[in-house]
């Protein structure tokens, strides 16, 4: 650990036959340390893709105890490891892990099963550190989800074909005013899962979320970190990343999911996934497939980023980059 006021966050000595931090955390806040966070202290760690938050999650485990629990819609997936970034195996056995990686490529997981998945994990006494870049678990987590009932497979099955047939549009359309103006509507799955919810139920989302539960962890009982590395820098881990998951085995692992890939399914929506299968079906050239995986990566962290900045206003805000 650095010293205190040095500026740095945390510069940890990871011992022979451990994994090291997939990034390095040269400068953060000043007066911010690891140290600093009460040991049995929930913590929560937000961020774009790519910006190292698995790396701060793992420093903070290694050296105050607790348990990393995936905050991240896709690391759900047992079909993916190498697309989403998954832990490898050796870190997963280093430190303590949850919730990665336990869902079938075809399973229904809503935010409402990620969080009761969490209370069992709580539940278990070890301090949670929450890490993910998928920000509405982080919401229903610090301020309460709504009750809204199971989507009907009927529903699903026409809200999927009408996404195939027109795309998002359609679907929006016909989502009412309230809703719209809440959920990000550049976001193709959180304007299906409105329309859903409306279609099922003859209400609006927002009208459900605005009959909201308690919060699990409310923030004042937390420590909340979001990170904001500036876009060049960002970008770049982004691009970089993508190399090294090629290196690793992404394309094998598309092929892998190739002779079961349905495009409309939640698992279907790993960045990349779609590229590289595309590849594989002979639709792209390989460097073509590359350029637009590294391309929807970026995107994807635009998107990620304007959420943070405007409904994480009350976390602690974190360069990585600097």
């Amino acid at each position: 650990m650095a010293q205190k006021g040095s500026g740095r966050l945390f510069a940890p000595s990871w011992p022979c036959g451990q994994f090291p931090p997939k990034g390095i955390f040269t400068k953060m806040n000043d007066g911010f340390e690891i140290g600093s966070i009460p040991a049995a202290r929930p913590v929560l760690i937000a961020g774009p893709t790519a910006s190292g938050k698995s790396a701060l999650a793992a420093a903070i485990v290694a050296q105050g105890g607790g348990v990393i629990v995936n905050a991240d819609a896709l690391q759900v997936y047992g079909c993916w490891r190498v697309l989403t970034a998954r832990p490898s195996i050796a870190e997963a056995r280093a430190l303590p892990h949850a919730l990665y990686g336990h869902v079938g490529a075809g399973d229904d997981y809503s935010v409402g099963h990620w969080l009761r998945e969490v209370q069992g994990e709580i539940a278990q006494g070890l301090r949670p550190v929450i890490v993910g870049g998928t920000g509405l678990y982080f919401s229903a987590l610090t301020d309460g989800l709504a009750q809204i009932p199971a989507t009907p497979a009927a529903v699903r099955a026409v809200a999927d074909a009408r996404m195939a047939a027109e795309g998002v549009a359609g679907l929006l359309a016909e989502l009412d005013a309230a809703t719209t103006a809440r959920i990000d509507i550049q976001n193709p799955a959180r304007v299906q899962r409105a329309w859903e919810v409306l279609t099922a139920t003859g209400r609006g989302l927002a009208a459900w979320q605005d009959q909201t539960g308690p919060a699990v962890l409310p923030l004042d009982a937390v420590t909340a970190i979001v990170l904001r590395p500036q876009v060049d820098w960002l970008n770049a881990r982004i691009d970089q990343r993508f190399d090294t998951m090629m290196a690793e085995g992404a394309l094998e692992e598309a092929r892998a999911n190739l002779a079961d890939w349905v495009p409309t399914r939640a698992s279907s929506r790993a960045i990349g996934a779609p590229e590289l299968i595309a590849h594989l079906r002979g639709d792209l050239d390989l460097d073509a497939a590359v350029a637009q995986a590294k391309l929807a990566s970026r995107q994807y962290a635009k998107r990620q980023r304007t959420w943070l900045r405007n409904r994480m206003k009350g976390w602690i805000p974190l360069d990585p980059g600097v």
